[in-house]
């Protein structure tokens, strides 16, 4: 049903469009758009039928003068497509190593991830050296964001996430 899917796309990148306005209108530092299906697609699927739908939402958020990050769940094979979605930055989730994704697309604009959020259920030791791992692979290029590869699990300990982020203030001071 290629033109019941074309009224859908279209309504959703018209909905996600005001309520990201919104979210720039109500404070927001930075607007996020979630394509948490993109991953099922192949590139031509996603490329024919979804990325001008992403690029829409995009053009039309420049005016409100907050940064845009596009994450795509499961997605390694698009990723250069996502990178010419329109976003200042671009989500990566875990399933693609940080510097492989960075090298596959031009460097236009800026990254962010991606540590496995299983990551944090494990050992102080076991997050220290992962959150390390990413770090390294960035190899300090400017315009990395650290994050998770995906959302927070919810029996992820509080106490993991603040081990991870001491790894990367320890990291960066290193840098200095």
């Amino acid at each position: 049903e290629p033109e019941a899917f074309l009224a859908l796309m279209t309504k959703l990148r018209e909905v996600s469009g005001r309520w990201l306005t919104a979210q720039a209108e109500a404070g927001a530092d930075a607007l996020q758009l979630f394509d948490t299906w993109a991953g099922w697609l192949n590139p031509i699927t996603y490329e024919r039928q979804v990325m001008e739908h992403s690029r829409f939402v995009f053009h039309n958020l420049k005016g409100t003068g907050c940064p845009t990050i596009h994450f795509a769940v499961g997605a390694p094979h698009l990723i250069e497509l996502l990178s010419q979605a329109g976003s200042d930055v671009l989500g990566v989730d875990w399933r693609l190593s940080i510097d492989e994704a960075w090298n596959r697309f031009s460097m236009d604009c800026a990254i962010q991830g991606n540590l496995d959020p299983t990551v944090l259920l494990g050992s102080e030791q076991h997050i220290r050296r992962a959150v390390i791992d990413v770090m390294q692979r960035v190899d300090r290029r400017p315009g990395h964001i650290f994050n998770l590869g995906h959302g927070i699990l919810p029996q992820t300990p509080p106490h993991s996430v603040t081990i991870a982020m001491d790894a990367v203030r320890s990291y960066e001071a290193t840098a200095a």
